[in-house]
């Protein structure tokens, strides 16, 4: 381990949800959110935030999260969706969504990065890096991710000139030149700069 151990509370309600999402920056795909309630003296070591984890510890992380967890849940906002709100406004919702899918409803909600609209009225707060500070954060980081993978990897199968199956739809070369190529697909989100200037 070698980040400083993250914390397990921002607020001292009884069910604190951590929300975090995966697939902002992407050209095509969903945008997806998790929420994440974690119970008291909950511990993890090798949790941190799922961008400084490699494919392989969030794989296997996932499972521990949602076993362990109080309550979690996972949910998207399609492209289509994406390209009629932006993507700042398909993030949270996303997280909105996610977190009314959860089994106990939240006292106080913590997001990662600066941004979020209110949840009805339950408190929140948004903290910049979030999902490098606080446990249940990086848990909702790691199961977004890891969930929004799996998706692009089915998606691939219906699509594979594309690569998502390892780049996950984030505008990589590859991906670029692909679309220049073969045009978009149903998946793309057609107000992004899907290619590269010319």
């Amino acid at each position: 381990m070698n980040h400083p151990p993250l914390l397990s509370r921002y607020s001292d309600a009884r069910y604190e949800c951590g929300c975090d999402e995966a697939g902002r920056g992407c050209l095509a795909g969903p945008v997806v959110a998790a929420a994440v309630i974690l119970p008291e003296g909950f511990a993890c070591p090798e949790l941190n935030d799922s961008k400084q984890l490699s494919e392989r510890e969030r794989e296997r992380l996932r499972p521990f999260i949602e076993r362990e967890a109080l309550a979690w849940a996972v949910a998207e906002v399609d492209n289509r969706e994406i390209d009629e709100l932006n993507i700042l406004q398909a993030s949270i919702l996303a997280m909105h969504r996610a977190i009314d899918r959860l089994a106990i409803r939240p006292d106080f909600i913590i997001v990662d990065g600066n941004r979020f609209r209110p949840y009805g009225d339950t408190p929140h707060a948004t903290i910049v890096k979030g999902d490098a500070r606080y446990l249940s954060i990086a848990a909702a980081s790691v199961l977004a991710k890891t969930h929004r993978d799996a998706l692009m990897r089915r998606l691939h199968a219906e699509y594979p000139h594309y690569g998502w199956d390892a780049n996950k739809a984030y505008p990589t070369a590859a991906h670029r030149r692909a679309i220049a190529r073969y045009g978009t697909t149903p998946y793309h989100r057609l107000t992004f700069r899907l290619l590269p200037p010319p």
